[in-house]
């Protein structure tokens, strides 16, 4: 049970849901996208390293139109997470621009929402969201102030690294604004981060040939400019969006649970209908 007070979610045994369209003598009801978001247990799944950027883009997809569909309780717990992640960022100070991004989101489409109020969806009173906007502004703010911290050792760092090595690094990063902040860490790394290579490889890791040759641009010196590209391509297609844990549905019997959870399925193989699905392939799900 739920207390009013508390900022928790519902409790369930079950780690993982029944997704199904429509009822039948053996199952009654629909899924919602609301009860999938109270069962699934989020509050747990954002302090698993690889699941956090998979909760942060689900709770930014839902941000952006989803927000109404949600029932008031789901619209609780979407603010209790959203806030977990927040002291998670602010105490870990990874993953602040990411984070950002989510409350900027988030507030733009609640601005938008609360205008509206009487003709949208949007459970609860008008004060109470007020409050919430308030509570955004506020957690970016402290984003805002976040001063990153040195480690107080003295040891080996990044920089120290043979050429080689710190190239090898940067080649695995997949956001170009990261390889751009990195540079502008050290005047060493300046140089790395303009490689011509990492840019070439961030372009056709996300996107086709057929993307690239439509967005191809020549720098002064006549060679293609991959930096410039890049960032050309990111505003007009979507990234490839990659997650080290994901939600997985069974083909089988139709369950949604995280990866490695247990549920009853009556198939020979389950690992063979197991599915992965990205954020907005689970948000489709209950498009209906």
């Amino acid at each position: 049970m739920l207390n009013s007070k508390a900022k928790t979610q519902y409790f369930h045994q079950e780690k993982w849901i029944y997704v199904h369209k429509g009822s039948t003598k053996e199952r009654h009801g629909y899924c919602t996208l609301g009860e999938a978001f109270n069962r699934l247990d989020f509050s747990t799944a954002i302090l698993d390293s690889r699941r956090f950027n998979y909760v942060v883009r689900l709770l930014e997809l839902i941000a952006k139109s989803q927000l109404t569909s949600l029932s008031g309780i789901a619209q609780k717990n979407f603010m209790n997470i959203l806030e977990k992640v927040v002291l998670k960022v602010l105490e870990d100070q990874q993953n602040i621009r990411l984070i950002r991004e989510l409350l900027q989101t988030l507030y733009t489409s609640l601005c938008t929402l609360v205008q509206r109020v009487g003709k949208s969806v949007l459970v609860g009173n008008i004060n109470m969201w007020v409050s919430r906007m308030e509570a955004i502004l506020h957690w970016q703010q402290q984003l805002d102030d976040i001063q990153i911290s040195r480690p107080a050792f003295r040891g080996l760092t990044f920089t120290d690294l043979p050429l080689c090595l710190q190239l090898n690094v940067m080649q695995r990063l997949s956001d170009g604004r990261d390889l751009v902040s990195l540079g502008q860490a050290a005047p060493g790394l300046l140089a790395l981060s303009e490689d011509r290579l990492l840019w070439k490889r961030l372009c056709q890791y996300h996107f086709s040939e057929r993307q690239i040759r439509k967005r191809l641009i020549l720098s002064d010196k006549g060679q293609l400019d991959w930096k410039k590209m890049y960032f050309k391509l990111i505003r007009c297609y979507p990234r490839k969006e990659q997650y080290g844990d994901t939600l997985q549905l069974c083909k089988h019997c139709h369950i949604l649970s995280w990866k490695g959870t247990d549920h009853p399925c009556t198939a020979n193989s389950p690992e063979s209908c197991s599915v992965s699905l990205l954020p907005q392939d689970f948000i489709n799900l209950f498009k209906f």
